[in-house]
Formats: structure tokens, C-alpha cells, sequence
């Protein structure tokens, strides 16, 4: 039985990307009704971005994040297609809201953020990640932990 208290469970990934999430958001200035996650086979998180990218006019941006690949600055497309990632946020895949939001701010206006050594960063059409990081769920949760609020 799963329970709240278990930090390996569901309901304290969630509270804990729930928290996350929202500090990167707050970070960024995106409204609670421009973001939402969801914890399945793999954990996701979405935040719409109000800004667009030049060679894309008619499309939303969006920062998306995964368990496995971290944080993309992606062009929203239609539902039937896979979204166009622009920039990855390599390295730590859960960095501090304001490493995200640095590298956000610098991607958007055009130039390469500088990132520490364990970090990379493209600003061009990226393919998306073709090998899955195995994921701890227990360590992961642990680390989102620090971001509960009380």
C-alpha cells in the first residue's frame, strides 16, 4: 500500500514536482493557469511561455520538462504533431528555478546563456533525446522534496 508518507510514492513525486514547478514558474512570471504536470510512466511538466520565436511567428512557445531529458524551450504545434524543440537545458535534470530561468531569459533574447561545465544548451531545431536516462523515482522525489512547502 502506498501511502504519504512513502517518499518513493506518487502523491510525494507529486507534491514535490507540484512545488518545483511552480517555483520555476513563479521564477518566470507564468500564471498557475499557464502551467500543469503529470506524473505517468514517465513525470511531465508544461509551461506556456508568452513569447514566440522568429522563425516560427504564428506558434507559442512552450517549456516543457521531463524526468529523463529535463528542461526544452519547444514551439507549440498542432496536436497531431510532435512538438519542435529549440533549445535543451542539458545537464542536472532538475536545476535550481533560477538556472532555469537565466537560461530561458538568455535563449530568448537571442544568445547562448553561459552554463557551467556539466551543462550544455543548443539554440537550434534539437532532436529529441533518443537514449532514456533511467530514472530513481526515490532519488528524484527526494530531490523535489526541498520545493514542498509546508
Amino acid at each position: 500500500m502506498e501511502t504519504d508518507t512513502d517518499i518513493d510514492s506518487t502523491p510525494a513525486l507529486r507534491r514535490g514536482l507540484d512545488g518545483y514547478i511552480g517555483a520555476v514558474a513563479d521564477e518566470l512570471e507564468v500564471p498557475a493557469e499557464s502551467m500543469s504536470f503529470e506524473i505517468s510512466d514517465t513525470a511531465t511538466a508544461y509551461l506556456g511561455l508568452s513569447t514566440r520565436w522568429p522563425s516560427w511567428p504564428g506558434h507559442d512557445l512552450m517549456l516543457i520538462w521531463d524526468e529523463r531529458a529535463g528542461w526544452s524551450i519547444a514551439v507549440e504545434t498542432t496536436p497531431a504533431e510532435r512538438a519542435v524543440v529549440i533549445a535543451r537545458l542539458g545537464g542536472e535534470p532538475v536545476p535550481s528555478p533560477r538556472v532555469v530561468s537565466r537560461w530561458v531569459e538568455t535563449t530568448l533574447a537571442g544568445s547562448r546563456p553561459q552554463t557551467a561545465p556539466h551543462q550544455t544548451t543548443t539554440t537550434q531545431t534539437a532532436p529529441p533525446h533518443t537514449t532514456a536516462r533511467a530514472v530513481d523515482r526515490h532519488a528524484l522525489a527526494v530531490r523535489l522534496s526541498a520545493y514542498v512547502s509546508d
